[in-house]
């Protein structure tokens, strides 16, 4: 299935994308409807992650990357012993760096969405309008079991660049 479900311009010079979930294929099919939205005479990106539960962090990675610089730190996760912490910057492969964002999110934006939408907000790239999103920003390491099972252990959290938890505080 496609990431991308819609791609059109609003009005002229305002180019639309939903991006419905981040799969293997979320980045190109985000470039292939920049690119047409640009021949269109877009200036402008309403980002669409309502709803999107999330999905790879590398293409979450890659789909930020096409707003930010190079080196531009997209993410990082913490664990609990000290020194596991990771930290994610953008590759520089993107091109849209200037194009003005504005990235829809809702209560089912989760994990990958939120740490696009976090990383475009925290480098002052992007605005964010709609409702608080669902604040998934768990790692999660597999570990392999007999007869082709596997266990999914929370392994760290997720963390914005300018160091925002993702991850929704449940003490109440």
């Amino acid at each position: 299935t496609n990431s991308v479900s819609y791609a059109f311009m609003v009005e002229p010079e305002v180019g639309y994308i939903r991006l419905k979930d981040f799969t293997h294929t979320s980045a190109p099919e985000v470039a292939e409807a920049l690119t047409k939205l640009e021949k269109q005479g877009m200036k402008k990106l309403v980002f669409d992650l309502r709803g999107n539960p999330g999905g790879l962090l590398d293409q979450s990675i890659a789909v930020s990357d096409f707003f930010l610089q190079k080196g531009m730190k997209v993410v990082s996760t913490r664990g609990r012993t000290s020194g596991s912490e990771q930290s994610f910057s953008a590759p520089g492969k993107g091109t849209r760096a200037a194009i003005p964002v504005v990235v829809l999110v809702n209560k089912g934006s989760a994990s990958a969405s939120e740490i696009v939408s976090g990383a475009l907000q925290d480098h002052d790239r992007a605005i964010i309008v709609g409702q608080t999103s669902w604040g998934k920003g768990l790692v999660q390491s597999v570990y392999t079991l007999t007869d082709n099972a596997g266990l999914a252990l929370t392994s760290a959290k997720y963390y914005t660049p300018a160091g925002r938890c993702i991850q929704r505080d449940y003490h109440d």
